[in-house]
């Protein structure tokens, strides 16, 4: 996933980041030359590494699934985890330690509740988007969520949501974003 400036726009300056599946590290680089972070990006895929490393973006090789008990509790600034956590077997313990090894989290993942998604449901089709373009029976997506899901799985785990809205096309969705948004983002915190 190429970065996208609203997500950018919620890293502080001067923030120590860990960006879990950071893919070529488009993102870290940017936050990096233009707002004067620091940090590591997290990406299993060779060539995505050889990318980051080519860009001069500090990247560690490691499967998500592992954890991330390599590092220590708020390490981190800001750990973002950007079109990740769909892939992810356990993602509410990955959310967890994204809590625990950053001050601030900040996610982002395919809303399965965007209104066209539902359309074709309602036709009795699996949904194929831009932001989920993958039939059925060959996705990398393990998990599906809505904007609306996400807010009860933070509640549940005491993470307390600082900012939260949809992206369409390019823009920032603030009003109804379950609805309108095809991917969803939040910024968080521990309670």
């Amino acid at each position: 996933m190429s970065f996208d400036p609203a997500i950018a726009a919620l890293v502080p300056p001067g923030s120590r980041v860990l960006d879990l599946g950071c893919g070529t590290g488009e993102l870290l680089e940017h936050l990096i030359k233009h707002k004067g972070c620091t940090g590591y990006g997290v990406e299993l895929d060779d060539a995505n590494l050889l990318a980051c490393v080519k860009r001069g973006v500090n990247v560690i090789q490691r499967n998500l699934e592992e954890g991330l008990s390599i590092f220590e509790d708020q390490s981190f600034d800001v750990v973002l985890q950007l079109e990740t956590l769909q892939h992810l077997r356990n993602a509410e313990q990955m959310l967890k330690e994204t809590a625990r090894v950053g001050k601030l989290g900040i996610v982002s993942f395919p809303n399965f509740a965007h209104w066209p998604n539902r359309l074709q449901v309602l036709f009795g089709r699996m949904p194929v988007t831009r932001a989920l373009p993958y039939e059925w029976y060959d996705t990398p997506n393990i998990r599906v969520g809505t904007f609306a899901d996400f807010g009860v799985l933070a509640r549940k785990n005491r993470l307390k949501i600082l900012d939260s809205f949809g992206l369409q096309d390019g823009g920032v969705v603030r009003s109804l974003p379950n609805l309108m948004a095809s991917v969803a983002v939040f910024k968080f915190e521990r309670e």
